[in-house]
């Protein structure tokens, strides 16, 4: 009879335990606060700003801070709970995910170097004028080096013979060693291209013409995150997709705001990117495997390793998918709510 009366008390212990678990998980209030981190002042990188300025997010109930970092630390601030989404490219996602494992892609604003050009001074006219020359990348081993090798071999040119290569950190930095002719070439995107345009430079080599798949610009979250904070996570997805979709479909307002992201005024170079990354941006922004196997291989480079994993392992696509499935990207595209 004792047994008995005590099973039924720990019973009721244990449910009211339960109970005042769920009470305080129901009170727990929705965090509506996030922040998002990016690397690069580049166009696919500036999706949460045009989203942030539409409102967009405003839409969702969250309010966000946008904050920019160096490329190399971004995965480290991503781990370290510093921000809750970060704009990276796999190249940098992916050794911190190995690492780490919680880092994760959940969808992609470039496959493919769009709009990206190997851009030489004016008296710099072929391939045979760049020989014993500088030429400008970003970072050791990353995407714009690649891009730069890519480009060089297109042109006949051994990158590690025929040029030398030199690192300056940044996209606005290069233009800057171009203009001042501390490099005789370099790998720009817009809007810094039609200033090489405006300046007499030579357009040496289209990146886009030899359609490399690479996984550029993705959105970036930790599965930690995701599985706390599930809705929130979906309404980030969502303002994010919607971003997309302002950017393709509402032109002026999408250039007024990439005037203030880029801190320019120039209706030429703010034209050429609304024309050229309105059609590259995939309305759907999924990460694509065969880009995400691009960049494996490229880590495998240095360290073989790399090449025991498969893309499958650093995406997750379930919130893009759920989106998808319910037909509201469609329905955004439809012009019906």
């Amino acid at each position: 009879m004792a047994t008995r009366i005590a099973i039924a008390a720990l019973s009721l212990c244990l449910a009211l335990s339960v109970s005042l678990a769920a009470l305080a998980q129901e009170d727990k209030p929705e965090k509506n606060h996030i922040r998002i981190g990016y690397s690069v002042q580049s166009t696919t990188f500036s999706i949460p700003f045009l989203a942030i300025e539409a409102g967009l997010f405003r839409d969702e109930g969250l309010d966000v801070e946008f904050i920019r970092t160096a490329g190399s630390l971004a995965p480290m601030v991503l781990v370290s709970q510093d921000v809750d989404f970060s704009i990276m490219s796999a190249f940098l996602l992916i050794p911190a995910s190995v690492r780490y494992k919680d880092p994760v892609i959940l969808g992609g604003f470039s496959t493919r170097f769009t709009g990206t050009t190997l851009v030489s001074r004016p008296e710099i006219r072929s391939a045979k004028d760049l020989r014993g020359k500088i030429v400008g990348v970003q970072r050791p081993g990353d995407a714009v080096e690649r891009n730069a090798r890519f480009a060089l071999r297109h042109l006949g040119l051994d990158p590690d013979k025929d040029v030398k290569l030199i690192y300056f950190g940044s996209n606005e930095v290069l233009w800057s060693a171009l203009e001042t002719n501390r490099a005789s070439a370099a790998i720009l995107s817009p809007p810094r291209t039609v200033l090489a345009r405006k300046a007499g430079m030579h357009f040496l080599v289209s990146i886009a013409d030899l359609k490399i798949d690479y996984q550029g610009a993705a959105l970036t979250s930790r599965r930690s995150f995701i599985k706390s904070y599930p809705n929130v996570s979906l309404r980030t997805v969502r303002a994010l997709v919607r971003g997309v979709h302002f950017f393709k479909t509402r032109r002026e307002e999408t250039i007024k705001i990439l005037s203030k992201f880029f801190r320019t005024t120039d209706q030429d170079a703010l034209d050429e990117l609304w024309t050229v990354y309105s059609a590259a941006i995939p309305a759907k922004p999924y990460a694509s495997e065969v880009a995400v196997q691009a960049v494996i291989n490229h880590l495998s480079e240095s360290d073989p390793r790399y090449a025991e994993h498969k893309p499958a392992e650093f995406i997750d696509a379930r919130i893009l998918s759920q989106l998808d499935r319910s037909g509201y990207i469609d329905r955004l595209y439809a012009g019906k709510k």
